[in-house]
């Protein structure tokens, strides 16, 4: 079987990423165990005063927060918060979890930090809100503060944001979608690098569905595609973790009012969550 090994660079507090996730999961769904994933921390920022000093406060924050939102549909809490977080300790807690619990368990816990994030409200770098999302996870806050503080976890934390800040000769050819730091261009939140074979490609940045379809047509043209799904239930059940309505949306390709009206019919469970919800199994 082709496969193709993608490289995700994201960071638990961009806004850009959290509304991309619809497009993923609809990639994952598309290619499965096609595609090899290895997620990477960027580490937008190491302080508070690092955003402040770039002028980002926390009401440009809510409001472009409330723009994606109308154009994505991914579930927001809109409110303006405290202050705008430095990233880097979370980031370093799903490096630790990567390092030492392995992809699955990194996966969940940035999954869980995105939605304390964006969607409830808190703000990413306090204790209280680390420790909701470890527990989410399943993750006991001692371990995870053991992983967090080994030398293994803070070497690869390093090595990712050394990569991010490196991006592929493809993507410096899309400027427009990286962003400056004193040593360069670093890729912005989401992007991908994608090898298959000797080719290579990159998606850097926020991107329309389209650009993911075109990019796989032409690395990996003999990729097996699964078809839209059909079934909401079946869509829950593969994901095995609860599932916002654009999510679903993006993997039934269809828009969030029909996804809507299928988890509905389909008897799924509804948990509202900010701007909208999270959708599951029924009970």
């Amino acid at each position: 079987m082709a496969t193709v090994s993608v490289t995700h660079f994201t960071d638990p507090n961009c806004p850009f990423a959290y509304s991309a996730e619809p497009q993923l999961w609809r990639l994952k769904w598309r290619y499965g165990a096609q595609l090899e994933w290895t997620t990477r921390m960027v580490g937008l920022a190491s302080s508070r005063e690092e955003y402040a000093a770039k002028g980002l406060t926390p009401e440009i924050a809510a409001a472009g927060a409330a723009h994606l939102e109308a154009e994505v549909g991914m579930p927001f809490d809109l409110s303006v918060r405290d202050a705008v977080p430095a990233t880097l300790p979370a980031c370093r807690e799903v490096v630790a979890a990567r390092v030492h619990g392995g992809t699955a368990i990194a996966d969940a816990l940035l999954r869980q930090l995105r939605l304390e994030g964006m969607a409830r409200g808190h703000v990413l770098d306090e204790l209280h809100t680390l420790r909701n999302a470890s527990h989410a996870a399943g993750i006991a806050s001692e371990e995870l503060d053991a992983w967090a503080k080994a030398p293994e976890t803070e070497a690869a934390l390093a090595d990712d944001m050394r990569a991010a800040r490196h991006p592929t000769a493809q993507a410096l050819h899309l400027e427009h979608k990286l962003a400056r730091w004193d040593g360069g261009w670093r890729y912005t939140c989401p992007s991908l690098e994608l090898t298959a074979g000797d080719a290579t490609a990159a998606i850097a940045g926020f991107v329309p569905a389209t650009a993911y379809d075109v990019v796989f047509a032409n690395l990996a043209p003999t990729l097996e595609r699964a078809a839209p799904a059909e079934d909401p239930l079946a869509v829950l059940d593969w994901a095995g973790t609860p599932l916002a309505t654009a999510e679903v949306a993006a993997i039934m390709e269809t828009d969030k009012a029909g996804a809507r009206e299928a988890l509905t019919r389909a008897g799924a469970s509804e948990d509202p969550l900010g701007t909208d919800a999270l959708w599951s199994l029924p009970a």
